[in-house]
Formats: C-alpha cells, structure tokens, sequence
C-alpha cells in the first residue's frame, strides 16, 4: 500500500515539476536548478549517514550534473564579464569539492557546498522579478523535506 502511494506521490511530483519546467521564464528555471541541487545534496547527506554508499553516490552524480551541466551550463561568462567568469570558478570548485566528499565520505563538505548554494539562492531570489518565492516551489521544498526524512528521494 505505502509504495502504491509512494509511485503516486512520486508521478504527481514529476508532473509538477514538468509543468513548472514548461511554463517557466529564465529566472525561475534557474531557481529549480538551485532547489534541484539542494535537495539532492540533502539526500547525500542524508545516504551519508546512513551509510548508503550507492544511494550517496546516485544523489552527489545528481547535484553535480545540475551544478555543471544546469547552472554553469546556463552562464553567460561574455555577458557576465567578471562575475560571471566568477560564478563559473565558484561551480568548478564546487564540483570539485562534490567529487572529494563522494571519494571520502565527508559530510562537512557537502554542507559546505549546500552552504555556497543557499547563498547563491539567496541572491538569486533577491533579484527576482516577482521577489517572492513561486508557491509552487514552496510546496514542492516543503514535500521533498518529508520524502527526503523517509529516504525516498523527490526527483527519483
């Protein structure tokens, strides 16, 4: 019965997610992407004291594609110039301290990171167009908290 609801929850939760993708401008996009790697280093985290090596493995290859292949994929260094050159340094090093933490299991790393991420968010959302948070995005954090305390991952 609890995986019957966990398949419902879980299909809901992607079509959300696919909805938010389609009908959302630039800046939101980015947003997702920083919520993305949030949940997914929590879920590292969370493998990491478990002791779930594969587990742990899967979420910190998840946030380190969204860090590479979303958020310094998505810079514009030219139009950037130096901040944006900046940010670009700032993900390197932030992959590369994922693939250190991953090699020797060290959870202060990823909430070193989880740290960096936070603060890039906050920014982010202090130039929002709206500068509030989507509710949409609110829900979403709020019902990956939940999965992620039971360890079913929200973007499984």
């Amino acid at each position: 019965m609890f995986a019957t609801v966990r398949n419902q929850l879980s299909a809901y939760q992607r079509v959300c997610v696919e909805t938010d993708v389609l009908t959302a401008d630039s800046h939101k996009l980015v947003l997702m992407l920083f919520e993305g790697a949030l949940l997914a280093l929590a879920d590292a985290q969370l493998h990491m004291q478990r002791r779930e090596t594969a587990e742990k493995g899967l979420a910190l290859s998840k946030a380190l594609m969204i860090i590479d292949g979303g958020l310094k994929a998505s810079l514009d260094v030219k139009a950037g110039g130096k901040l944006g050159e900046h940010l670009a340094a700032l993900y390197d090093y932030m992959c590369d301290r994922l693939l250190h933490a991953n090699l020797h299991n060290r959870v202060d790393i990823v909430e070193e990171i989880r740290q960096l991420l936070l603060g890039l968010r906050g920014a982010w959302l202090q130039i929002s167009p709206e500068k509030t948070q989507p509710p949409v995005h609110q829900a979403y954090a709020a019902q990956s908290v939940v999965a992620t305390q039971s360890s079913t991952s929200v973007l499984a």
